[in-house]
């Protein structure tokens, strides 16, 4: 009777775990379902509390000691100034803002409100630093861990983190994020606006992608940068220790190729390896190396491992017989054909459905025969540039801007004259400029090892465009590796590498003009042949729009795309360098997209493949 006993109670404990968390995931599924009745994409029916951008956030630099924070949060809304909610107002499922249909809010947050999140934390751990991980977190955000404010951060589009070792106990840990966001004035915003229309879009508050923690050792990298010679074969690795390099720990780094190691080396501060017959990256040949960095500790004992990924590649500029300067990829020119890309969803906003919804866009371009994205007014989430790199797409990366598509003033944006001579610049506060280049070079500094990116865009068509030779100057010697297009659209300064000109819906360029003879010349947007598709539309009731109007048929909105591309092949052998369809997919009333917002293919790729095909026929 007694043994009966013992084993009745041990298969119910053995059973109890799961039975909780069968519980615990059908009381999540009860408790949340996307709000209103919005589009959505295909993927969002993926999309459970559970599983929500499960995947490690940080493809380039993993650590395998890692939890995500991903799921079900509290949340509440409050008065701007008032205090941390003594009750919550429900759930929203993290990492989609409260606007999105994924959240299960569906709820625009007012500049005169704050946006509350709550949920509970593990565990400290012994002998082991905890860092709690924002990968982006729309606007103004501060943090509490156990009552305890740990940091604040201002600025919506890049990571930041927090030691928060000190604040946790031993159980019952509990984390508050409290959130503003004006959206508007000088605050860095893109396409969010107040009121959205035109080329204007929903606004985003709050976090909008991944929340994770991380135990470290005391003696952690903090991060490694990467740089190369494809001439000389050599690999320069520069790791960063946590609390600065210390010459009581030294970093090992291991570099294979196809799980074949090829160098390794040591150091403290710079590790340079030598590889024997490079292998190196392009569209074509996206080849990486992986690279496992060790940190040994006094005693001999590892204290830190990543494991990461780099590549051999090298950006330059090179004059053709004509003396036109073109884009080089190793060393060969390279012309660079790409559609301009806005990142946008239906069901999450600024944030995909899932890592498989990013995916399809990249794999559908890469069918169509670009070689290259404008990703334009935003930063994607890290995996976004990830994928680039493993399949060969190179990347033209904007600043997020604060244009607000009012009317212009001196107070935010200059007047737009694109290309003119003698451009004026707007009148920013000194704290606003300080913040936008200070967010500028987080941004450089956030994606300076993504293989795929080939140049930084850190002005759009004047929105917001001050102080354009200081910061023209200050982006040049941040990254001198790859290009500096300062004005995509203009307003143009000398400054930089690239003169860009925007003419829809047919590409041009003022070539005869000889104030851009020392510079790349590129048409940074044109196109946007509009195609509105019943039944995938986001307001059938208003009006849709494509630039030159719509078509009255596929057939006709293929003539205008190859007519098009005719005049941009054209402008190539004239000395254009690169040219940018608008665009990748609809947004919103946008219907100029080469697929809907929810990601159905207007067009066959492999058709779009073709007419490419010209801009490539005499490539050496």
């Amino acid at each position: 009777m007694k043994t009966r006993f013992q084993s009745y109670w041990k298969i119910v404990l053995a059973v109890l775990p799961w039975a909780i968390l069968c519980h615990q995931a059908a009381l999540a599924q009860t408790t949340w379902k996307p709000a209103g009745d919005k589009m959505m994409t295909s993927w969002a029916k993926e999309v459970t509390p559970e599983s929500a951008w499960s995947e490690y956030p940080r493809p380039q630099f993993v650590r395998s000691d890692w939890k995500n924070l991903n799921g079900l949060w509290s949340y509440s809304v409050t008065a701007k100034d008032a205090e941390t909610p003594k009750e919550w107002s429900g759930k929203i499922l993290v990492p989609f803002c409260p606007e999105s249909a994924l959240s299960g809010v569906g709820r625009l947050i007012e500049p005169t409100e704050s946006l509350w999140y709550r949920r509970d934390l593990p565990s400290a751990v012994s002998n082991k630093r905890t860092i709690l991980n924002f990968e982006a977190v729309d606007y103004n955000a501060t943090v509490w861990v156990n009552g305890r404010e740990v940091g604040k951060h201002r600025g919506g589009h890049t990571p930041f983190s927090f030691d928060i070792t000190d604040s946790l106990k031993s159980s019952d840990n509990e984390l508050v994020v409290k959130v503003n966001d004006a959206t508007e004035a000088f605050q860095l915003h893109g396409k969010q606006n107040i009121d959205p229309k035109g080329i204007w879009y929903t606004r985003v508050t709050g976090i909008w992608q991944t929340v994770w923690i991380e135990q470290v050792s005391p003696a952690h990298l903090a991060d490694v940068d990467y740089a190369c010679d494809i001439k000389a074969g050599t690999l320069q690795i520069f790791p960063e220790l946590c609390g600065g390099v210390s010459t009581t720990n030294r970093v090992r780094a291991t570099a294979s190729f196809k799980g074949q190691t090829v160098a390794t080396g040591e150091g403290s501060s710079a590790i340079v390896l030598q590889l024997k017959e490079p292998q190196l990256w392009s569209p074509s040949t996206p080849n990486l190396y992986d690279v496992k960095l060790e940190v040994f500790g006094t005693d001999g004992q590892v204290t830190d491992s990543i494991q990461a990924y780099t590549a051999m590649r090298e950006f330059g500029k090179i004059a053709d017989a004509s003396g036109h300067l073109r884009f080089t990829l190793n060393g060969k020119p390279f012309f660079h054909w790409g559609p301009l890309d806005q990142g946008w969803w239906p069901d999450g906003l600024l944030t995909p459905p899932t890592d498989k919804a990013m995916l399809s866009d990249i794999e559908f371009l890469k069918a169509a025969g670009f070689n290259m994205i404008r990703k334009h007014i935003k930063v994607e989430p890290r995996r976004y540039y990830y994928h680039c790199d493993r399949l060969g797409m190179l990347m033209w990366q904007d600043q997020v801007s604060n244009g607000t598509g009012k009317k212009r003033d001196q107070n935010h944006s200059p007047e737009w004259t694109r290309l003119k001579p003698d451009p004026v610049d707007a009148n920013w506060p000194i704290e606003a400029q300080q913040q936008y280049i200070l967010e500028y070079q987080r941004m450089v500094e956030h994606l300076r090892d993504a293989p795929c990116i080939a140049s930084w865009v850190p002005f759009n068509e004047a929105w917001g465009q001050h102080a354009t030779m200081e910061i023209g100057k200050l982006a040049v010697e941040l990254d001198r590796s790859r290009a500096i297009n300062i004005a995509s659209g203009g307003n143009f300064w000398p400054i930089g590498d690239v003169a860009d000109e925007h003419k829809y819906p047919d590409p041009g360029f003022p070539l005869e003009d000889v104030r851009f003879k020392s510079f790349i010349k590129v048409v940074g947007e044109f196109g946007g042949h509009g195609w509105p598709v019943k039944g995938h539309l986001w307001l059938e009731t208003e009006k849709n729009w494509g630039y030159g109007g719509l078509p009255k048929s596929m057939d006709e909105w293929k003539e205008r795309y190859q007519k098009s591309m005719r005049i941009l092949n054209d402008l190539r052998k004239q000395g254009i360098a690169a040219g940018i369809y608008t665009q990748t997919t609809d947004v919103e009333v946008e219907v100029n997209g080469l697929r809907t917002y929810d990601r159905i293919d207007k067009i066959d790729p492999a058709w779009l493949k073709e007419q490419a095909a010209i801009l490539f026929e005499d490539a050496k």
